[in-house]
């Protein structure tokens, strides 16, 4: 896993570590971590332009002294000062090694670089970034040479990945101590570039994280063994489609064929039943009239349940929804279901584990906050979300989280814009309960199940690397099966992750 702590408590393990250590020493480390980075991204040290963005902060600090080292291998390093004060001791060791603070020229300077650190503010800058700091930022982002940022990009809110007007877009991120949230959290995450964490011995003194974000090896579904069959590997129950939606139908229920479920067992009304017949003869199916005494009954015994995709919110659903969260098995809620569930909240008081999947429109309906807000603070959103509803909480979008009472929010790692096409999400639902039913607790289902979602996505869109195509939702579930083969595999080989992101 990638852990990140909340500011906050990243200020608190400095202060601890700082009392132990002579003076300094902390900066120092970070610094020769941010020196080693940018030398092994340059094609070569000595000769290269290397400009130095320099706020009055530490991370100001940092490139200074990062400056230095840089000097000292025969770079041609120049600073820029941004603020009306500068971290004098790391500018004395710049112009000791060679390197000089430009008083004028720097447009030119930044323009020409072949690297530039972006030391303009640190984890404790919130909201816009004020001039000239914008305008640097805005020149770094612009030019030709690799932009390397100090911690976090300029701009990014570290502890949620808000950015509010210009930021700097980095190639690569090199990050102290611990990950931050928003190094990981869009919009924040993608002004990162790879990131690559950098060991100043915070670890004694950090807390348990606040955010955490998967790596291939952190992502263990259901394996079956020598004595499985397919009731031991789990059987999903999934209740969805209507007259009206028949394609989520279909969709959910191909999620969770090609997620490993031992058995799927599918039940709705005549039409959708006979499409999923057609499409998954492997699929157990049963033909029902909503509003029946015991209507579960007749489907047969799951071990988890799905209910919502398409489903329609009249009355006849919300008796499905009634039946599927008053039984006592893990049970996902989608889609349609939501926004039964946004009117029938009292459905939510139960013991057994109980996932719902909302992108951000559906959340705001379920919590009473308005899109935007929700869009605008994810992370706040998802946590008060699963508090409130006490359930596990996935919020889709370009970050999608998944978050439980108490516990670190899971970030997912993998995914592509492509995603965001009809039917995809039916597919997550199907997928997401097949690992319910294989007994994976609900955290660590929902977020197996984005990941494996996400990698699928990115197969089917690039099955070249670098050369993506629109998918559909029918793609995903094509490509399940190559991202469970994708777990086993080096870091390196897993579209869209770059090693300084494991």
């Amino acid at each position: 896993m990638r852990y990140a702590h909340e500011v906050g408590k990243v200020r608190a393990a400095e202060r601890a570590l700082m009392a132990r250590l002579p003076e300094g020493t902390l900066m120092q480390r970070a610094a020769a971590g941010l020196a080693s980075v940018c030398a092994r991204v340059l094609p070569a040290v000595y000769g290269s332009r290397v400009v130095l963005l320099i706020g009055g902060g530490d991370n100001g600090g940092d490139a200074l002294y990062a400056g230095a080292r840089l000097a000292r291998r025969g770079a041609r390093v120049h600073a820029v000062q941004a603020g009306s004060t500068i971290h004098e001791a790391g500018l004395a060791a710049l112009r000791a090694a060679g390197g000089r603070l430009l008083d004028g020229g720097q447009e030119a300077a930044i323009a020409g670089a072949d690297l530039i650190i972006d030391g303009l503010t640190g984890i404790g800058g919130s909201g816009g970034l004020r001039e000239p700091h914008a305008t640097y930022a805005a020149l770094a982002s612009e030019s030709a040479g690799i932009v390397v940022a100090c911690d976090v990009p300029s701009g990014v809110d570290a502890g949620s990945g808000r950015v509010a007007g210009t930021a700097v877009h980095a190639d690569l991120t090199v990050t102290f101590g611990t990950h931050k949230p928003g190094l990981l959290i869009d919009p924040g995450a993608s002004y990162c570039g790879v990131v690559e964490l950098v060991d100043i011995g915070l670890g004694p003194d950090l807390p348990d994280p606040d955010v955490v974000a998967a790596r291939p090896v952190d992502v263990q579904p259901p394996e079956p063994g020598p004595e499985s069959d397919k009731y031991r590997r789990g059987v999903v129950g999934i209740l969805a489609g209507g007259e009206e939606f028949t394609g989520a139908a279909v969709l959910s229920a191909g999620g969770a064929v090609r997620g490993g479920a031992g058995m799927v067992r599918f039940a709705s009304v005549r039409h959708p039943v006979e499409l999923v017949r057609h499409r998954w003869p492997e699929v157990v199916t049963t033909v029902i009239e909503p509003g029946r005494a015991k209507v579960l009954e007749r489907i047969g015994r799951v071990q988890a349940w799905v209910v919502g995709p398409g489903l329609g919110t009249g009355a006849a659903a919300e008796s499905l929804v009634e039946a599927v969260l008053t039984t006592d098995l893990p049970a996902l809620v989608d889609a349609d279901g939501l926004t039964v569930l946004s009117r029938r909240r009292d459905l939510l008081r139960r013991a057994a584990p109980t996932v719902l999947t909302p992108h951000a429109g559906e959340l705001s309906r379920l919590i009473a906050a308005t899109r935007d807000d929700i869009e605008a603070a994810r992370l706040d959103h998802v946590r008060r979300a699963a508090a409130e509803l006490s359930a596990t909480v996935l919020l889709k979008g370009s970050t999608t989280l998944v978050a439980e009472e108490d516990r670190p929010v899971r970030v997912n790692p993998t995914g592509t814009p492509r995603l965001a096409t009809a039917g995809t999400g039916d597919v997550l639902s199907g997928l997401i309960g097949a690992l319910l039913a294989g007994g994976m607790p609900a955290l660590d289902a929902a977020a197996a199940g984005a990941y494996l979602h996400g990698l699928a996505a990115r197969l089917a869109s690039a099955p070249t690397p670098g050369l993506e195509s629109p998918i559909s939702a029918e793609d995903v579930i094509t490509a399940l099966p190559d991202a469970f083969r994708t777990l086993s595999l080096p870091v390196a080989a897993v579209p869209g992750q770059a090693p300084g992101d494991a």
